[in-house]
């Protein structure tokens, strides 16, 4: 009777998904590039253990140290900046380290495995800190959606690492022979999970404006920075736009995405979308007012969901949008 190993079916799934998504449009490229890798590992995984695939012993590692990088890269170009950079070739080390222990330094594998992942989720952990802000090119319509998938990626990554250890000490205590049903149930249920967020499509980033001129030298302090960004926002109406974003708002003024951010949390004490999401509820208000539907009034104001219109409505106004409207009546 034909049996498929739990990583061999996370890698089907993970295949599924992707051409899913590629197809649909759905995902950018980097968390495909991601998926892709994940559903190659749980296919190496299988190979080696479950169909006894030797030489796939010397691809393994390789190819694990290959997806920490890739879900911290991913995020770079996806949330962040958009493009590679010279920079970017330092996350070749991992890999090529992997491949030097595996020809060299057999012994050392499970460790590198280890703190790659633990590595990378750590910075990807630190990374985010700065909070929703971080994540520049991601659409403010999404809220803070995309701040907790790209944390639950973080610690997926560690949780991984700690998978090894807990590897690392089956082996220790003498229970090797539980190692490659251990493998298998870890390994799959990582590539599922990772797998599974990095599709989220709270993740997919808005469109990039065009590039603006070079800015000349800048002269304004915080305050008048924010108030040209409220102008912006006001006269041109950008708040409704879905898509909208902090890089775009950014390129507008002609300032660095950080400097931008930095400044409307110095000024305002809350973030960019925030501030966004007070604009559109201040427009869904009046819509409300005279007389829209509240679901009219939710998409005509630059929300897309439900969940987050009335998430924002609540914190802004202290009410629902209906008990909002039975207080104006009253």
């Amino acid at each position: 009777m034909l049996t498929l190993p739990v990583p061999l079916v996370a890698s089907l799934i993970l295949i599924y998904l992707v051409l899913r998504a590629a197809l649909r449009r759905t995902a950018p490229a980097p968390l495909l590039w991601l998926i892709a890798a994940e559903a190659l590992q749980g296919a190496v995984i299988s190979g080696r253990l479950h169909y006894g695939i030797t030489w796939l012993g010397l691809v393994q590692p390789v190819l694990a140290m290959t997806i920490p990088p890739l879900a911290f890269l991913a995020f770079e170009l996806v949330a962040r900046r958009g493009r590679l950079v010279p920079g970017d070739l330092w996350h070749l080390v991992g890999p090529a380290f992997g491949a030097f222990c595996v020809g060299m330094a057999p012994a050392m594998l499970d460790h590198a495995v280890l703190a790659s992942f633990f590595g990378y989720g750590a910075a990807l952990w630190i990374a985010l800190r700065a909070g929703r802000d971080t994540l520049e090119r991601t659409r403010l319509d999404s809220g803070e959606a995309p701040l907790r998938v790209w944390r639950w990626i973080a610690l997926a990554l560690v949780l991984s690492g700690f998978s090894d250890v807990i590897i690392l000490a089956m082996d220790w205590a003498g229970l090797g022979a539980w190692r490659g049903l251990t493998v298998s149930l870890m390994w799959g249920a990582t590539l599922l999970a990772i797998g599974g967020l990095a599709l989220s499509e709270v993740l997919a980033p808005g469109e990039d404006a065009p590039e603006a001129a070079p800015p000349p030298v800048a002269t304004a302090d915080d305050a008048a920075l924010v108030r040209q960004m409220e102008a912006l926002l006001a006269d041109r109406q950008l708040f409704l736009d879905p898509g909208l974003t902090l890089a775009q708002i950014a390129r507008r003024q002609r300032v660095p995405a950080k400097t931008l951010s930095a400044a409307i949390n110095r000024v305002k004490g809350e973030n960019v979308s925030r501030v966004v999401n007070g604009l559109r509820i201040a427009h869904a208000c009046a819509l409300l007012q005279a007389g829209s539907p509240v679901t009219q009034a939710m998409l005509e104001s630059g929300f897309n969901t439900k969940s987050n219109f009335n998430r924002e409505f609540l914190r802004v106004t202290g009410r629902s949008p209906s008990g909002w409207l039975r207080g104006q009546g009253a």
